[in-house]
């Protein structure tokens, strides 16, 4: 072949290969940022939303977290710590996260036994040898598992009236030997929470170490969840913390900061600050490995109970395929996505925590006040990115 005619088969080839490099870099920065763009946008919808309905409502504060992966792709506050207070939430500031507790307690519960700490089919009594049913037998079924899966077969929320009071657990253990479960541990779904916070003593049996003392060791130092702590007294020790309110016919007002629910700690027990809900997303996305593995995650998003009734749900009913509850988490079924999610309800707060396992996209929304609209707030975000539409309705029911 003569050199002229191979200099220019090559100087084509060259010039090709040019263009279909640049064909290739000009598509991945044209997609890849319109997938940020998405999210960024609907960030942004969302932060518009979130301070239409805090001022509709009149919302002393709150704040959210909205995360992309392992990105922060909007932080935002709004409010007051106290109403009539010039002090106002920041990224920092400390709210009671009531139920979404119940999502530290059963990732640090699945982390031990992952470490064979314990195993999932021990019998609770095991743990608690002061627990006991109406009849004996029945108290021996009861596993490990069905306190965080909330599938002890109990009628809901049994005793919570007692928290409510400022009761501690120990006195109102006793109360359960004069009932039993209205179907097999394991086989029908009752929300718990005095039962749930068994798990503290499971945890303290098996290990030596509070439960207070796992979280921060485990989970809050090596998630630089800074502001994040266990109990009543870490919550008063903040000065940067927000004051509960409840409603009233002039409006919200400030209320003292009560005992009842801290004494079931791993149930509603824990606090913790929107910069520090980041990082709890993060870690439950799968972005700290080294703190939460694939395989501890895989396992707390496992169903082990079905939970029919929130398929009734008026503000999610025309969405759900499917509604169960793991580890410490709720799991949503919308389309070919599953939701991750919890709330949480105790005297003058609310939360919320969810994330799309298909998207990695996630959201975490505080309260200082008794408000359904962060059930309102929490669901358009997921319907949003889902894909399925919008929601104008605020739903009827919590979690504590």
């Amino acid at each position: 072949m003569r050199p002229a005619i191979l200099s220019n088969i090559v100087y084509v080839m060259r010039a090709s290969m040019a263009r279909l490099f640049l064909f290739l870099l000009i598509l991945g920065s044209l997609s890849l940022p319109a997938q940020a763009a998405d999210i960024d946008d609907r960030a942004k919808q969302f932060g518009r939303y979130f301070k239409q309905m805090m001022a509709g409502k009149s919302i002393p504060g709150g704040a959210y977290v909205i995360v992309d992966g392992n990105r922060v792709v909007a932080m935002d506050t709004y409010g007051v710590r106290v109403r009539g207070k010039s002090g106002k939430v920041d990224q920092d500031t400390v709210f009671r996260l009531a139920s979404v507790s119940k999502t530290f307690a059963a990732s640090m519960a699945t982390m031990l036994e992952h470490e064979d700490r314990f195993k999932w089919d021990d019998k609770v009594v095991n743990y608690v040898p002061d627990l006991s049913f109406k009849t004996p037998s029945l108290s021996r079924q009861l596993q490990v598992e069905h306190l965080l899966s909330h599938s002890s077969g109990l009628t809901p929320n049994a005793y919570d009236n007692y928290l409510e009071d400022n009761k501690p657990l120990s006195k109102i253990l006793p109360k359960f030997a004069n009932i039993d479960p209205r179907c097999t541990p394991g086989k029908c779904y009752g929300y718990q929470n005095v039962l749930f916070s068994l798990i503290e003593d499971v945890i303290f049996e098996a290990t030596g170490v509070s439960f207070a003392s796992q979280l921060k060791k485990r989970i809050f130092v090596p998630l630089k969840m800074q502001n994040a702590s266990v109990g009543w007294e870490s919550f008063m020790a903040s000065d940067n913390r927000a004051a509960p309110h409840i409603q009233t016919g002039s409006g919200w007002r400030p209320v003292k900061v009560e005992k009842e629910y801290y004494f079931a700690a791993p149930a509603a027990g824990v606090n913790a600050s929107i910069s520090d809900m980041a990082q709890w997303l993060k870690a439950q996305m799968g972005y700290y490995p080294k703190v939460l593995s694939p395989e501890v995650i895989a396992d707390m998003t496992t169903e082990r109970v079905a939970t029919q009734r929130h398929m009734r749900h008026r503000i999610w009913r025309d969405y759900l395929s499917h509604a169960g509850y793991g580890l410490g988490w709720r799991l949503y079924t919308i389309g070919d996505d599953r939701i991750i999610y919890h709330g949480g309800w105790v005297a003058g707060f609310r939360a919320a925590v969810a994330y799309s396992e298909k998207l990695k996209v996630g959201i975490a929304i505080l309260m200082n006040a008794e408000s359904r609209v962060i059930s309102d707030l929490t669901a358009n975000f997921v319907i949003d990115i889902t894909g399925k539409g919008n929601l104008a309705t605020a739903q009827t029911s919590g979690d504590r």
